[in-house]
């Protein structure tokens, strides 16, 4: 097929879709109204699924919304509608409730689905542009979601109907998140891979060097035997308790070089004389994150931690900070 060569500069073009765009967004955020507040009750109380479906480009944004809508607290799934005539519609249940969106509300694999879903007597959303179509008809709410053009020069891709779909799905979304009192914490509980997850779930102890890796040696032990079992731990420091089993100091690479030019029997001298007195420890419960920002603020590498009667239990690096994701 012959095509027809462009003469609208990119550029200008681009700024068009955007202000296209932007205009949908805007003038659908106007419409905003008592449909939507219904909406976000049916979602908030669902003791279900959110189900969410549509065909084509308006189902590659309904996948993205369930998406949205997991990871910020609310159980849901995308349904395809063809498959969900070949069996899948198996997956809906009367607790639910589902989301059709479909700018036309004519989408024939869509208005199949609708009295099938009445009869399981789910609760039905409806994203629409066409509030007279037969989706706005069977829905207990109805959000129009039509635009004035879309952004396309020949007014046929969904440009500016999926991203006034899109940001429905998010403001959707966030107004639940609010209701239902969703925080950073849950978040980081659903997204633990994450780096934000290992900064508000992981704590000291999950990656603190410990046992025969974090050495301890006692206040009197000389100098010339503390490098040996830092040598042996493959550490870098090691703490230091008095015969109380708690901690006075710690001993570090940065102490050595301190002092070995100008004490020539350093070796031979006892490490309380040459540690760091009364260093910076963290608490065993501690998030790995309080450790990251107390090695920031003091510019230190090492930080021991301790239990409630400041005994040493185990050693943070910056090194194992590194590897946990966490700075």
């Amino acid at each position: 097929m012959e095509m027809r060569k462009i003469t609208v500069n990119p550029l200008q073009r681009a700024r068009e879709v955007f202000k296209t765009e932007a205009k949908a967004i805007l003038d659908l955020s106007q419409r905003l109204d008592k449909s939507f507040l219904k909406a976000v009750e049916l979602v908030s109380n669902c003791k279900g699924m959110v189900v969410l479906t549509g065909m084509g480009k308006a189902g590659l944004i309904a996948q993205k919304i369930s998406a949205t809508l997991s990871s910020l607290g609310t159980p849901s799934l995308w349904l395809h509608p063809a498959e969900a005539l070949h069996g899948d519609l198996g997956r809906v249940r009367e607790e639910d409730v589902v989301i059709a969106i479909s700018t036309s509300g004519e989408t024939e694999e869509i208005t199949r689905l609708l009295p099938l879903i009445r009869k399981i007597g789910a609760k039905l959303i409806a994203f629409t542009g066409n509030l007279r179509s037969n989706l706005a008809r069977y829905a207990d709410v109805v959000l129009d979601i039509s635009v004035e053009k879309e952004a396309c020069p020949l007014g046929l891709a969904p440009t500016a109907s999926t991203t006034a779909m899109l940001a429905l799905g998010d403001a959707l979304a966030i107004a639940v998140l609010e209701k239902k009192g969703f925080k950073k914490e849950d978040f980081a509980f659903l997204h633990p891979g994450g780096t934000l997850g290992k900064r508000l779930l992981l704590k000291v102890e999950d990656i603190m060097r410990k046992g025969e890796a974090h050495p301890i040696v006692n206040e009197d032990t000389l100098v010339k035997d503390v490098l040996i079992a830092i040598t042996q731990a493959r550490a870098g420091s090691a703490t230091v308790i008095n015969k109380n089993k708690k901690i006075v100091g710690i001993f570090t690479d940065g102490d050595l070089r301190r002092h070995i030019e100008n004490d020539p029997k350093l070796l031979e001298r006892k490490v309380k004389e040459v540690m760091t007195k009364s260093p910076k420890t963290i608490r065993k419960g501690r998030l790995a994150e309080e450790a990251l920002k107390i090695l920031r603020e003091y510019k230190i590498d090492e930080i021991p931690v301790v239990d409630e009667k400041n005994r040493p239990i185990g050693l943070v690096d910056v090194q194992d900070l590194l590897k946990a994701g966490i700075v």
